[in-house]
């Protein structure tokens, strides 16, 4: 089958080198190769996050650590920021994990600010938090700094952080934040395989995990810190994954971080500014769009183009690319383009080309 490069929010591309790095032979979990493997790639992940703390490795997509940061760390009630599918589906799983929870709904496309969170808190009412920094229905980053900022003001709130589609995309110091858990999967701007998340906790976080009675054993954040400290994982890790993300690593500090950081808001600039030249507007407010995918309106909101979404996206993967036509209440009144992960200018301008041609293709 012909392969089509993905450019839709995740999964994104993987590289040759990676596949080839995930395709090396299996080890014992339990051997000394494998705590070798993992004790080579702390620091860098250390590094990746801005932190002393031990970095984990989860068998699972992201949304296994986000479940296990609810089990783990809520004893009273959380407060669920909601900008999006994805942080609203954060609201649903507490619920389904037996959690007091109330929403903090923003509108679709704007973010969540430090002063609403502030106003919930200010209640006593919760004893966790959780924050999607970069929605990717939306295509909207929230201000993570000016969140995190009030966790000097409520020390006792566990500041629970997703940065699946942000983390090495964007600086994220964990330590500096004063933060509790930010956890990222691989499959977005770290561009690896689907199947693994990373994580790390504060001392609080990790203390407070201690006294969860019902915190369940894969996710359990205790399980996860002593067999980090041996260079392990509690249960049986995916390999593959391992080996690719220390291929991974590799690059990303041969190229080093803030050339990453760098090279992923120029790409960002360069797409909106392709919306633009051909008349649409964006989906988030001005001043908050993701530095690693964006939301381009077609009719969500008020002004700017509007196109046939399914015909732009059929006539794009005919010449080898697939866009996303838009997620959730906004499908097909937005669309999506990924630019995240191991994309250069060239690559860009190859996918720019396809969508040109695409839309040249269109009714007027």
């Amino acid at each position: 089958m012909r392969h089509i490069k993905l450019h839709i929010p995740g999964p994104v591309e993987v590289s040759e080198k990676t596949f080839r790095a995930f395709c090396s032979p299996i080890i014992g979990h339990r051997g000394q190769g494998f705590k070798d493997l993992y004790a080579k790639i702390q620091p860098q992940l250390q590094a990746l996050f801005y932190t002393k703390q031990l970095v984990y490795l989860s068998t699972s997509s992201a949304w296994g650590v986000m479940e296990g940061a609810l089990r783990n760390l809520v004893a009273k009630k959380v407060l669920n920021c909601m900008c999006g599918a994805f942080s609203d589906k954060w609201f649903d799983v507490a619920k389904r994990c037996g959690r007091e929870a109330e929403p903090l709904p923003v509108p679709w496309g704007s973010p969540i600010r430090a002063e609403a969170v502030d106003i919930k808190l200010a209640t006593g009412q919760f004893d966790a938090l959780t924050l999607i920094h970069n929605e990717t229905s939306t295509g909207v980053m929230s201000p993570l700094a000016e969140i995190a900022a009030l966790k000097r003001k409520y020390p006792d709130v566990m500041f629970i952080v997703d940065a699946v589609s942000s983390l090495s995309a964007v600086k994220i110091e964990f330590d500096a934040l004063g933060i509790d858990v930010l956890l990222a999967g691989t499959q977005k701007a770290l561009a690896l395989p689907p199947g693994m998340a990373l994580f790390t906790c504060s001392p609080a976080a990790q203390a407070k995990a201690a006294t969860a009675k019902d915190r369940g054993y894969y996710f359990d954040f205790v399980e996860f810190q002593k067999n980090a400290e041996q260079n392990m994982t509690p249960s049986t890790p995916s390999i593959g994954h391992v080996y690719a993300l220390a291929s991974k690593l590799e690059d990303i500090f041969c190229e080093g971080l803030d050339a990453r950081y760098a090279r992923h808001a120029a790409l960002a600039q360069m797409t909106r500014h392709w919306a633009t030249r051909h008349g649409f507007t964006l989906f988030p407010d001005n001043g908050f769009e993701s530095v690693t995918l964006t939301c381009v309106n077609n009719g969500a909101k008020a002004g700017g183009r509007v196109i046939d979404v399914a015909k732009l996206q059929k006539l794009v993967k005919d010449q080898g690319f697939l866009i996303d036509g838009g997620y959730g209440k906004i499908k097909g009144t937005s669309f999506r383009i990924s630019h995240m992960g191991d994309e250069t200018e060239a690559t860009m301008n190859e996918l720019y080309a396809a969508m040109d041609s695409g839309i040249r293709q269109l009714p007027v």
